[in-house]
């Protein structure tokens, strides 16, 4: 198996994509075409926008396991794919200042294998962050017979609280596949990463991170915060 890496930068959405080694599978008509690719890590992060929208963008792992990345889409918050709208529920009650965050991988039949979603709260005065709050759930699919994607381990935290100049909350999620596409259990995992700050002035970033143990050509990366 021949290993390869490409690093791509893109300013506009911060994304940075690694790729390790690919898999081959020889099609009828005799030439290697590439199907699956092996140690794959996607990086990037976006703004969150102002009330009211949501700014989500897709990678489609392509061909030669090349990335195809879709521009950032700024849509009406609440259009977001219907995974993601467990993000939404928690902070739903509360006032102050929200961030909803959600972090999934599809298939290529776009059926969502595994994904995280996080919120985070925060109130401000006098320049200075006064309470802050943070939460984190997942997703997986699963399949008959007891079989699919399972959650593997999961963690939530922040470095302050209270009376800050800022806070970021880290969340990550990690997950392992057994199922009818691989009986052995050792072939698939993903684990999930969100990232998010939270500033005394009232604005706020995420940061993504997902990291495939094995893909196949046509998985896509969706991400957005609001």
């Amino acid at each position: 198996m021949s290993r390869r890496f490409a690093r791509t930068a893109l300013a506009a959405a911060g994304l940075v994509l690694l790729f390790g080694g690919t898999a081959t599978a020889a099609p009828a008509g005799g030439t290697d075409t590439p199907r699956s690719c092996e140690g794959v890590r996607l990086t990037g992060s976006l703004p969150v926008p102002p009330a009211g929208l949501s700014a989500r963008q897709t990678v489609t792992i392509g061909e030669d396991c090349t990335p195809v990345t879709g521009k950032v889409e700024y849509v009406p918050a609440g259009s977001a794919p219907g995974a993601a709208r467990q993000a939404r529920v928690a902070a739903a009650d509360s006032a102050g200042r929200h961030v909803r965050g959600w972090n999934e991988m599809y298939d290529c039949c776009n059926i969502r294998m595994t994904g995280l979603y996080t919120t985070a709260d925060w109130d401000t005065a006098g320049g200075r962050i006064t309470t802050a709050s943070s939460a984190a759930t997942q997703g997986w699919n699963r399949e008959p017979w007891d079989a699919g994607w399972s959650l593997a381990s999961a963690a939530n935290s922040q470095d302050c609280a209270a009376d800050c100049a800022s806070v970021t909350a880290e969340a990550d999620a990690s997950f392992t596949y057994r199922g009818i596409f691989d009986a052995t259990g050792d072939w698939y995992a993903n684990t999930h990463r969100t990232s998010v700050r939270l500033n005394a002035d009232g604005t706020a970033s995420c940061t993504f991170d997902v990291e495939l143990k094995h893909t196949f050509i046509g998985w896509n990366w969706q991400r957005g915060c609001e």
